[in-house]
């Protein structure tokens, strides 16, 4: 497949992205050409494409499927396996926000409840003591809010994600609250406090 330039900046930055987020390049380019392309495509393909090792493909198409990103796919005729992600945005990012949630906050509430209810806890300094529990408390939170979002519908969700503006103009002394009022689409949107 041939990509275009458009494409290729695209599964190139994400690449770069993906190695800030703590994943593979190679994997979130795979992923990005899939999401791009919107077709299935078989491994000798996406090598083809990223111009990568075919061992290189496999195994991040493994990780991939791993975290629910990729599907395998049949094509009749065909006995390879395609692969294919979702080109919906918001499933993608349910998807990321799930997975992470596992992997990452669950763990890591588990450990952090362990360690307060362990009788040794009482003998940590105060101080440790305090911030061993604050980190508690604030994953929670984040855990609680994690799926509270996933459980909204995708416009829903927007809605959310937009009041960061509002947020930040309400903090800011801002008086416009009026709900034609969009957030400048090159903001974060996230309060400035």
């Amino acid at each position: 497949m041939e990509l275009t330039d458009i494409q290729r900046k695209f599964v190139l930055h994400w690449g770069e992205m993906g190695s800030m987020w703590g994943v593979n390049r190679t994997v979130s380019q795979i992923h990005a050409l899939l999401f791009c392309n919107g077709k299935p495509m078989h491994a000798e393909e996406l090598s083809e494409t990223l111009n990568v090792a075919r061992s290189n493909v496999s195994n991040s198409l493994k990780d991939l499927q791993a975290w629910n990103l990729v599907r395998v796919t049949h094509v009749l005729g065909d006995r390879r396996d395609y692969f294919e992600t979702s080109v919906d945005v918001w499933e993608l990012f349910r998807t990321v926000v799930r997975e992470r949630k596992e992997r990452e906050f669950d763990p890591t509430i588990r450990l952090l409840r362990e360690l307060v209810a362990s009788p040794d806890f009482q003998k940590e300094p105060a101080d440790s003591q305090d911030r061993i529990r604050s980190t508690l408390e604030l994953m929670t939170r984040l855990a609680t809010w994690a799926d509270e979002m996933l459980r909204l519908s995708p416009g829903t969700l927007e809605k959310v994600l937009s009041l960061g503006a509002s947020i930040q103009r309400f903090v800011r002394g801002g008086t416009s609250s009026a709900p034609d009022d969009r957030p400048d689409p090159n903001q974060s949107g996230l309060p400035m406090i």
